[in-house]
């Protein structure tokens, strides 16, 4: 599956460079007024998009100039237009950066969103998974054999010298609370702050299994492309500034920003404010938005071990920059 996702990139990128050089009506600006930019989001409407939905309504990013549009759409449409210029910036994965820059893709992460990789196993408190060893010889149901879950699951699993048919792994798509419930696998890979919160919230007992205790791997970012970097470094500066007014707010306050981010998200009530407050471990760090090289070459790791790469990338280091968080600190 994920070698489709690598052909969509592919396809995508084929796509795009027929385009006029330069930016789109994607993104657009008349002249003192707002730049109009549609960010490329990767999941639906939901309070894990508290901080920047903070940053829009307390008008940071206009404060920077922008004026955001939410753009809900499938991760590789955004790392193509990024990696075309066609839009200056996404939210993306940074094993998605490090397959991208494989196929010739210009992208820069810039910004660590997530400081923990929110990837977990959780199980049936009764089935005595208490550690990656005790997956050994046990059922484990994933989404799919495909991005961050299997990049997780694959990066926790090699962590603790485990190999991948010691496990029985199943895919059962994006029912991994039915699954455990039915009893269909023994655990199931999940993300952290979702899945196990409906699972308590039901009355089940569990155990959770945080890839993050094992192993360290890039997470959602902000990736804009190298062209950006080079001739218009003013405008990565304004961006992240927003992006971390609205992660150092969201930390401050949880609690006004859930009441904000039901301004966003259609429906929403009380009953995913854990979401929310789950989330906040996974944002928070010393330096916000700082990324570590040596996730990265972890990262790369798993990749080629799973096969998903034939060999390192050139130049890894380029895949990532950190000057434009030190420069736009809260």
């Amino acid at each position: 599956m994920k070698k489709v996702l690598i052909s969509v990139v592919v396809f995508l990128l084929g796509i795009v460079v027929l385009a006029a050089c330069g930016r789109s009506s994607e993104t657009t600006q008349e002249a003192g007024e707002l730049l109009r930019l549609r960010l490329p989001m990767g999941y639906i409407p939901d309070p894990q998009y508290a901080p920047i939905y903070v940053a829009v309504e307390k008008g940071y990013f206009a404060e920077e100039g922008f004026d955001i549009e939410f753009d809900y759409s499938f991760e590789t449409d955004g790392m193509a237009l990024v990696g075309a210029n066609e839009l200056p910036f996404a939210i993306v994965g940074g094993d998605q950066v490090i397959l991208a820059r494989a196929q010739g893709l210009p992208v820069v992460y810039v910004l660590e969103w997530y400081q923990r990789y929110p990837i977990a196993v959780v199980s049936k408190a009764s089935a005595g998974i208490e550690a990656p060893a005790d997956l050994a010889g046990r059922t484990v149901g994933l989404p799919g054999f495909f991005g961050a879950s299997y990049v997780g699951y694959v990066g926790l699993l090699l962590a603790n010298d485990l190999a991948q048919d010691e496990v029985d792994a199943i895919d059962v798509g994006f029912t991994q609370v039915e699954a455990l419930l039915s009893d269909q696998a023994e655990a199931v890979v999940v993300f952290a702050n979702n899945e196990p919160i409906q699972l308590v919230n039901m009355g089940e007992e569990v155990n959770v299994i945080q890839v993050a205790d094992y192993i360290d791997l890039v997470f959602n970012g902000i990736v804009t492309n190298e062209e950006t970097v080079q001739n218009d470094p003013e405008l990565i500066e304004g961006f992240t500034r927003a992006m971390l007014r609205g992660v150092a707010d969201t930390l401050a306050d949880p609690d006004e920003a859930y009441e904000i981010s039901k301004k966003y998200v259609e429906g929403l009530d009380d009953s995913r404010r854990d979401v929310l407050e789950s989330s906040l471990e996974l944002w928070d760090a010393e330096t916000l938005g700082y990324t570590e090289a040596a996730t990265w070459d972890r990262t790369q790791e798993i990749l080629l071990e799973m096969g998903l790469l034939d060999e390192p990338i050139e130049n890894l280091e380029a895949a990532y920059n950190n000057d434009f968080i030190q420069n736009s600190q809260p």
